[in-house]
């Protein structure tokens, strides 16, 4: 069994519903029974993700992310990054220097595997996580101290696919974010999660622009598919308006699930989501990927 939780749902600027990171649970029997899963992976860790991931393991059925009262960040054993905007990587500082101090054992911290491509790898540690984590005592420290770094070769169009948990295979691609001169030229990605043994995907957006014809046949493959959306009515290059996501066809509406959206996203305006789409996705549910 594979599970998805969100850790929150909200945009950047989201205040009630933190940001949208995600823990994948792998598990080899259920979910309901066990008390840990064999396997975690968190896609991306913002700059709320260590206050959502302190909530999360009050919520029953996580218990097991406790540690005497703080997170157990020995718990998360992977971690895919899509790009480097803060809301998916501010919270990677506090889980390194919690993982080498706090959790160390005879000296030695807890290193995650850090997936991503080498670009956003090589630009995550000289441009974002090197001015905190980048001393130890005594000497410089490089992502290695603090990651068992995994990078991917970049193909053709997208980074190589990798199997996680023995059989689940993730499949990055790029995504339309945002553009310096031309498509795809700022490296961001989204991942289809595929069962090995089912052949059944699921679909996850990343954060991008309406790039429906890209991903067309990936959304009609997958069982679930989970796309961000902006609410306003304005049109954000970088985001995907719910007005093009109404343009989708109705059969893959109906199994699409709405994250990363505003705090305004109760407020009575868009009752509809949930009968034009599978609704807005909920943070702490977890969500059956594949039984």
């Amino acid at each position: 069994m594979l599970t998805l939780t969100f850790l929150g749902v909200g945009n950047a600027f989201a205040k009630r519903n933190f940001q949208s990171n995600v823990l994948l649970e792998a598990w080899s029997g259920s979910s309901r029974q066990q008390g840990e899963p064999e396997d975690t992976l968190l896609i991306d860790f913002g700059a709320t993700g260590p206050q959502a991931l302190h909530r999360l393991k009050d919520q029953p059925g996580f218990e097991y992310l406790d540690h005497g009262g703080v997170v157990d960040y020995r718990k998360i054993r992977n971690i895919f990054v899509t790009h480097l905007h803060s809301d998916h990587i501010g919270g990677l500082e506090e889980l390194a220097f919690m993982n080498t101090f706090i959790h160390a054992q005879a000296g030695v911290g807890h290193r995650p595997l850090l997936i991503s491509s080498s670009e956003i790898l090589t630009d995550l540690w000289e441009h974002s996580l090197q001015g905190g984590l980048g001393v130890l005592h005594g000497r410089q420290a490089e992502l290695a101290d603090y990651f068992v770094v995994h990078p991917l070769e970049a193909g053709l169009t997208a980074p190589g696919r990798f199997v996680w948990s023995g059989g689940y295979e993730l499949q990055p691609f790029r995504t339309d974010h945002v553009r310096l001169a031309r498509k795809y030229d700022w490296p961001s990605l989204g991942l289809l999660i595929r069962d090995c043994v089912l052949g059944e995907s699921v679909f996850f957006s990343g954060d991008t622009g309406f790039d429906f014809e890209a991903y067309r046949g990936m959304m009609t493959a997958s069982r679930l598919c989970f796309h961000e959306v902006h609410l306003g009515n304005e049109d954000l290059s970088v985001h995907t308006s719910l007005k093009d996501l109404r343009t989708l066809p109705a059969e893959i509406r109906g199994k699409t699930f709405l994250y990363h959206y505003s705090d305004a996203w109760d407020l009575g305006r868009y009752e509809v989501v949930d009968r034009e789409f599978a609704g807005f996705a909920r943070p702490f549910h977890r969500y059956v990927l594949f039984d």
